[in-house]
């Protein structure tokens, strides 16, 4: 390729930017630097930890800047410094203006959704748990408020029922890589097409949200009905998990995660959150309407388990979730 390839400043931080920077690096474009979050102490040594993305740019030799903040003169000089043409987001934090609107060809973001919809930090957990059958990837031009800039491209994706939120970001990771890609191509050649967003939403029309998920939002109320916690399950798997209380017939009570569930739409036998179970593979939970059979959970400091092994080494009898 010519050396009159945009200069490329990357940002991100997790497994899923990863793809994306090497699109970009395997293409041949000239990545100036890379912006990642700092490193972090994790396991039982608080070992310093490096980010996916950290760790793909070293093993490439970029330049690698890992900010406290966004906002440090240090930080702004070093990144003028690399007279980037363009930024490309992916997973990152919100940038300050004064970042996102320093490179010459502006700042673009992947975002894991068909925007306007599911604007926020959570949108692959969201459109699950709220039942969609269609999701995609967007790319856009980074404006003041959040997911709200110009739109760029977009792929779609269908959804089946059963879809996991893992399995979906892992879809999403290597499709946004793809149409990232194509993006910045476009964006070389002086072609990108740039729509706003308020030409796109029309009268009436609902814009669903993705916020961060909270611990609350992974709690298992079994008054719900079963497509309703089935979509919460499938929407939080495996990380961070949906969440409950089982009580045994000798009055222990321990916290558990539902990773896999499956609909039983006609089974009603008793009162929300009742366990039903049938030794050596087969355990289901009332809900307020329809009752769910446990495929897969995890309890604490445990690997996931299908429910043939969880039962297997499980001594005492479960009588409810809550």
């Amino acid at each position: 390729m010519s050396n009159t390839l945009p200069r490329i400043v990357f940002m991100g931080t997790p497994e899923f930017a990863v793809p994306s920077l090497e699109a970009l690096y395997q293409a041949g474009y000239p990545i100036a630097g890379v912006v990642t979050a700092p490193d972090k102490p994790a396991g039982r040594g608080l070992q310093l930890t490096l980010s996916p993305v950290k760790r793909y740019a070293e093993e490439k030799n970029l330049l690698v800047l890992q900010p406290d903040s966004l906002k440090e003169d240090y930080f702004l000089e070093d990144l003028q410094a690399l007279n980037g043409d363009l930024f490309v987001v992916v997973a990152f934090r919100m940038l300050p203006e004064v970042v996102w609107a320093m490179p010459k060809l502006g700042t673009m973001n992947l975002h894991a959704s068909i925007l306007p919809q599911y604007r926020g930090a959570a949108p692959i957990n969201r459109v699950l748990i709220n039942g969609d059958m269609e999701t995609g990837v967007t790319t856009f031009f980074i404006e003041k408020d959040i997911d709200t800039g110009n739109i760029l491209k977009q792929a779609k994706v269908s959804l089946t029922e059963n879809t996991l939120a893992g399995e979906l970001h892992d879809q999403l990771m290597v499709l946004g890589a793809e149409l990232l890609l194509q993006t910045v191509k476009e964006i070389s050649e002086g072609t990108v097409k740039s729509i706003p967003q308020n030409d796109i939403i029309e009268a009436g029309m609902l814009l669903k949200k993705a916020p961060k998920l909270s611990r609350d939002d992974g709690h298992i109320i079994w008054t719900d009905p079963a497509q309703k916690i089935h979509n919460q399950v499938r929407g939080l798997s495996p990380v961070p998990g949906a969440w409950t209380q089982f009580l045994t017939d000798t009055g222990y009570s321990f916290g558990i995660k539902i990773i896999e569930t499956e609909i039983d739409p006609t089974g009603q036998w008793g009162y929300p959150g009742e366990v039903l179970f049938e030794k050596p593979n087969k355990l289901w939970i009332q809900t307020g309407s329809g009752a769910l059979r446990i495929k897969k959970l995890q309890q604490a400091g445990k690997k996931v388990m299908v429910i043939a092994e969880f039962l297997r080494g499980f001594r005492e009898q479960i009588l409810s979730a809550g």
